[in-house]
């Protein structure tokens, strides 16, 4: 996928450019910071893509013309069939917004119901090992 990091490594230049050019115009401080972070974006995408392509062997799937569709497929993952833990997750995280609004007290308490939903959402398959006796 030579084609994609070329794309964004193109397109960081192009904010780069803009962004000094705009700079240079007279252009307000927010603006000229939102594009030289748009030009530090893409070049992060840009060299991921890169990265992930020159250890691929520069060939992949959506590079063969005569590929299938089947070709570039795989396993995706484990998803959690039912898991209530996304909602204490969700809860919390709620919670740590109102906290912000209300007070530090209650931010506090959901900081600690949010660890602890993270570890239930994380730790939800692992099983302690028996020990033999």
């Amino acid at each position: 996928m030579k084609t994609g990091w070329m794309l964004f490594v193109g397109l960081a230049i192009f904010y780069a450019i803009l962004a000094v050019i705009y700079w240079q115009v007279g252009g307000e401080a927010v603006g000229i910071t939102a594009i030289a972070l748009s030009a530090g974006l893409s070049i992060i995408v840009g060299f991921y893509l890169w990265f992930t392509n020159r250890r691929l062997g520069n060939l992949l799937p959506e590079d063969n013309v005569q590929g299938e569709i089947a070709d570039s497929a795989g396993e995706l993952g484990f998803f959690s069939p039912h898991s209530w833990w996304p909602l204490p997750l969700a809860l919390s995280i709620c919670a740590v917004g109102v906290g912000l609004i209300i007070g530090w007290w209650l931010v506090l308490m959901a900081v600690g119901a949010l660890v602890i939903s993270i570890l239930g959402l994380v730790l939800q398959y692992e099983r302690p090992s028996k020990s033999a006796h």
